[in-house]
C-alpha cells in the first residue's frame, strides 16, 4: 500500500529526500510518519505529518529533517546535515482512508540510508 524510496549512500553533511507514496488511490491521509531502525536497535519515530499538515519531530530530527506532503498524497522527508548515526532503514507508516472507503494502517517496505564519515 505504501512505496518508500529515496535512500542511498551519502557522505556526512549531505542530504537525501525520502518519498512515501500510496500505491493505490486514497481518499485522505489521517497521518503519515517516518520511522527509522538502525542495526540492532528499535524502530524509532522520526517525524509525523497530519491531515492538516501539522508536523512533529523527534529531537534527533529537529532542525535537520523536514516532513511535508503534496497534493498527490506523497509524503517526503527531506534530510540534511546527515550524520553517520542517521544510518538506518527508514520506514513510512500511515493511517489513511482508501479509495473504497476502508481504513488502512500499515508500513512501507523501508529504504536504506547510509551515511559515511
Amino acid at each position: 500500500q505504501l512505496q518508500a524510496s529515496g535512500g542511498g549512500l551519502v557522505q556526512a553533511g549531505g542530504s537525501l529526500r525520502l518519498s512515501c507514496r500510496p500505491s493505490r488511490s486514497i481518499r485522505s491521509i489521517n497521518y503519515m510518519s517516518w520511522y527509522r531502525q538502525a542495526p540492532g536497535k528499535t524502530r524509532d519515530l522520526v517525524a509525523t505529518i497530519t491531515s492538516d499538515r501539522s508536523t512533529t519531530y523527534a529531537d534527533s530530527a529537529k532542525g535537520r529533517f523536514t516532513i511535508s506532503s503534496d497534493n498527490a498524497n506523497t509524503v517526503y522527508l527531506q534530510t540534511q546535515s546527515l550524520k553517520p548515526e542517521d544510518t538506518a532503514v527508514y520506514y513510512c507508516h500511515a493511517d489513511l482512508l482508501t479509495g473504497d472507503g476502508s481504513r488502512y494502517i500499515g508500513w512501507g517496505q523501508g529504504t536504506l540510508v547510509t551515511v559515511s564519515s
